[in-house]
Parts: structure tokens; sequence; C-alpha cells
């Protein structure tokens, strides 16, 4: 037998991924169809959709406004802070503006709503909500002192800034809730889930969390929906503060009810503590030892921790004679 040249293997693998791409129309067919189902999810229609990448852009420029000089690239000072601030605000305004008209039009579609004259609302919102830019920088300074305040590894605040993923997490919450306290749809979670994926922590925007508020490490802790959280709180990694199990039918019935504990002023939650249900309460100026499970309220001024495990210390087998 001759052996294939290589002009003609080229050739008959030109042939063979012809006719593998010949069965892909016959798959986009199938895709089609699939949109059709009932059982399938898709957003396949008129009404527009907000847009992640967008959200994400968001969540950027509002960092930078709120944290002058820390995000860019070039120098801010007393003589372009004006042009700084205008650029950073114009450029906020047009961007979420559109991304909440989107959000409300989407709705008003899906749902069969009233109009609300999406537009002229999205607007009305993102004024509201960039009027209140200077408070929550204010609220924000309260939170990189209580990290530098809570933290010895700490060397400055800039080094908070630029780097603890606590205080990330924590400044696109509060972005968030006021998103969120206005009604605004999808763009509050696309927010904090944003935050979630690059830190671990998880904080739902509808959470009410007061000023001083310090996340040390961070990794793995959730903040749910209806926690009241007071003033000078300090979280560790893996902290939880949830809700109790639900019935599997019972979303819509606990839909609006409070699910998630308080926490009051000055109370410090160690490593894994899970706190559970909308009735527990913390009270204030207690502690909350690592790894505790609870599910029932704690006065004020208490200390609540697991009995010290046992150790056991078993020597390793050594050779004497070595």
């Amino acid at each position: 037998m001759h052996e294939i040249s290589l002009m003609d293997q080229c050739k008959i693998e030109v042939a063979a991924g012809k006719l593998h791409r010949e069965s892909i129309p016959a798959i986009v067919s199938e895709l089609v169809l699939s949109c059709n189902r009932e059982n399938c999810f898709d957003h396949v229609g008129p009404e527009p959709i907000p847009s992640r990448d967008s959200v994400i852009d968001i969540v950027q420029r509002i960092c930078r406004i709120l944290y002058p000089g820390y995000f860019v690239r070039t120098r801010i000072d007393e003589f372009n802070l004006n042009y700084y601030f205008g650029q950073e605000a114009t450029a906020l305004f047009e961007i979420l503006a559109e991304q909440v008209s989107v959000a409300l039009r989407h709705d008003c579609i899906r749902h069969n709503l009233p109009c609300i004259m999406c537009e002229e609302r999205g607007q009305e919102i993102t004024v509201e909500f960039m009027g209140k830019l200077p408070g929550l920088r204010a609220i924000l300074a309260t939170d990189v002192r209580a990290a530098y305040e809570g933290d010895p590894a700490a060397k400055s605040y800039d080094e908070v800034i630029f780097s603890y993923p606590g205080l990330f997490a924590v400044s696109v919450y509060r972005m968030a809730h006021e998103l969120w306290e206005q009604g605004v749809p999808f763009i509050p979670r696309i927010m904090s889930e944003y935050a979630h994926s690059l830190t671990g922590i998880d904080i739902h925007p509808g959470a009410h969390i007061r000023e001083s508020f310090f996340i040390d490490h961070g990794t793995g802790v959730v903040v749910g929906e209806t926690t009241e959280i007071g003033k000078h709180v300090r979280l560790y990694q893996g902290v939880t503060l949830g809700a109790l199990s639900l019935p599997r039918d019972a979303g819509e019935l606990f839909r609006n009810k409070k699910r998630h504990p308080t926490i009051e002023d000055d109370v410090i939650i160690y490593a894994g503590a899970t706190i559970l249900g909308g009735e527990t309460v913390i009270g204030a100026r207690s502690v909350i030892g690592g790894n505790v499970w609870i599910t029932d309220s704690v006065p004020p001024d208490t200390k609540v921790f697991l009995k010290k495990p046992e150790l056991i210390f078993k020597m390793s087998d050594v050779d004497s004679s070595s």
C-alpha cells in the first residue's frame, strides 16, 4: 500500500471538518425549540434587560467617587478636583440612569405593570441616589476607621481602602442598599453578587447595617436580607447571619417576613459562628465565640463560647536506636 501523502491527509481532515460542521444547523434548531419550552429559562423577547457588565462598570465608577484618587491612574489635586468629580458624576448619571430605566421597563413589560414612565423615573432615582453619595462617603469613612482600629495588622487607612476585601464588600453593599431601598430591581443584587464573587463575602442589599462596620478577613461571611446590624459591630470570617430552614413551599409566605437575626451595637462575632432566625437578637456589647450555633436571643453584655474541647497529645513513636 502506498503511504497517504501529506496533501491527501489535509484533504481528508478538511472533508471531515466539513462533515462535522454540517451537524451544527440541527443543533441550532434544537436550541431554538428549547426556548419555547416551559421547563427552560431564557430571555427572548422585546423587553430589555440590564447589562451585568454595565452594572460592574457602575460599581467601579461609584468607587472612584466614594474614594477619589485611590482607583484612578491620574493624579488628583485641588486644581482638578472639581473637574474630576464633574466628569465622573456626569458619566455615572448617564450609565446608571440607563440601566435603572432598563430594569424598571423590564419589570413593567414582563409583569404587565401600570406605566411609571420608566426613563424619567430612572433619571429621578439616579439623581436621588447620587445626592446620597456625600453621605455614603461619610459613613464609609467610619467603616475604614473601624477596620484600621480593629486590625493591628493594618498599617494605614490607605492600605485598608486599597486592599481589604471586607471594606470593598461593605462599600458595594452600601451603594446597592440605597438602590434597593428605592425599589430598583436586579441592579442591587448584581452589585452585591459581583462583590461576593470577588471577596467571598455575601451581604444581601436588603440588610440594614449601621456605621463603623468591620469584617475581618471576611471569606465565607453571609449576611441575609432581613438582618439588622447596629453600630460598631465586628465580624470575622465564616460568620453566618442567616434564616432558619423553611418548608419547601414557604417562599411566598415568608418572603416579606423578618427571617434573619438582629445584632445590636458593639457586638463581636468570631470566626465560624452561625446565628439564625428572625426573632434572634444578640444584645449590645456581647461577644459570640467561634463556631457556636445560636437560634435563641442573647442578652446584652453576654459572652457565648463553646466548652473548651479536650485535646489529646500523643507522642509519635521514635526509634530509640536512631
